[in-house]
């Protein structure tokens, strides 16, 4: 018999994570053939231990979507079952610590598999759908660099290319004209930091968040940098961006690219990247699938609703 033990930081979330009624609960227990029960904050789980370990792996996942939205539906504890009872995640997979304690965890087989080349290799790509976590599993890897001290900054990047919108007719200055493109990474940022520590460690330069634009001339040692929306660069800008990696760096390159905003006829940097490089020892490839897409069980259904009838997912 094995047993874990998860803290839950208030009854509100508590409520949330067991379901009107313990609805939520009673389908994990059923479905995992665990034990579950709540005392003093904590969630105690026993029964077998690979029972044990699957399903606290589900709880803290659903956890975690209380904490981002307040709420789970009955359809996200049974998307979240249903690819656990699959086996699709990876248990070998190391977690991520970042701070305060928190673990994140891979949720799906390509998101390990994404973990796992962060680790191993100096520079990964990551494409794929909405949804399936490359900015938010590299920012996580990132955040947990610093921490351990294995580099002595982040630099997290995004082009600002327009997508459909038009810079000029947005308030403000040049720099309240870009915050918008770079909200994406300030919001990852912040499941990993508290606020105060956030804005401790740019004031010191430890964290930079910044379009592409002003990479240029650098030259980073000991970093990690992180270009997001990289399908909007071009050619020369995706050059320019890795050749700032300086001794002891790590980058990470990640895009969708069925969603180039550029504007013919300029070639998207991250598919000519990929062609390029991926063969280069010490570079990875990752390709997350529309399986591997981890926000509201909606998305997916959407995401292959846009797809173009016939056409299949584009192969690395």
């Amino acid at each position: 018999m094995s047993e874990s033990i998860i803290a839950i930081g208030d009854s509100k979330s508590l409520l949330a994570i067991f379901g009107v009624y313990d609805q939520h609960l009673r389908k994990i227990r059923r479905a995992l053939g665990v034990s579950i029960s709540a005392q003093e904050g904590r969630i105690h789980v026993r029964g077998s231990q690979e029972a044990v370990t699957s399903a606290t792996l589900v709880l803290e996942e659903l956890q975690a979507q209380v904490e981002r939205q307040g709420a789970i539906s009955a359809e996200d504890v049974d998307r979240v079952l249903n690819r656990y009872q699959r086996k699709e995640v990876s248990y070998s997979a190391s977690p991520v610590e970042v701070f305060g304690g928190r673990m994140v965890r891979p949720r799906s087989a390509g998101q390990a598999q994404y973990l796992e080349a962060i680790r191993q290799r100096s520079i990964v790509f990551c494409i794929g759908p909405a949804g399936t976590g490359k900015t938010y599993l590299a920012v996580a890897m990132a955040v947990a660099a610093l921490k351990e001290g294995a580099v002595r900054k982040l630099v997290l990047v995004r082009p600002a290319v327009e997508a459909g919108e038009s810079l000029g007719y947005l308030p403000g200055d040049l720099e309240a004209k870009i915050h918008p493109y770079l909200r994406p990474l300030f919001d990852a940022l912040r499941e990993m930091m508290e606020f105060d520590l956030i804005q401790r460690y740019k004031e010191q330069e430890l964290i930079e968040v910044l379009p592409l634009a002003y990479m240029r001339g650098r030259t980073l040692n000991q970093a990690f940098l992180i270009l997001d929306e990289a399908q909007n660069t071009t050619i020369g800008q995706m050059k320019m961006f890795l050749t700032r990696m300086g001794q002891g760096s790590k980058a990470v390159v990640c895009g969708d690219i069925t969603q180039v905003d550029l504007v013919p006829p300029s070639r998207s940097g991250l598919v000519d990247a990929i062609v390029r490089l991926k063969e280069i020892e010490g570079i990875a490839v990752v390709q997350l699938r529309n399986e591997d897409i981890v926000r509201h069980p909606l998305v997916q259904q959407i995401v292959d609703a846009y797809a173009e009838p016939g056409k299949p997912a584009p192969e690395l």
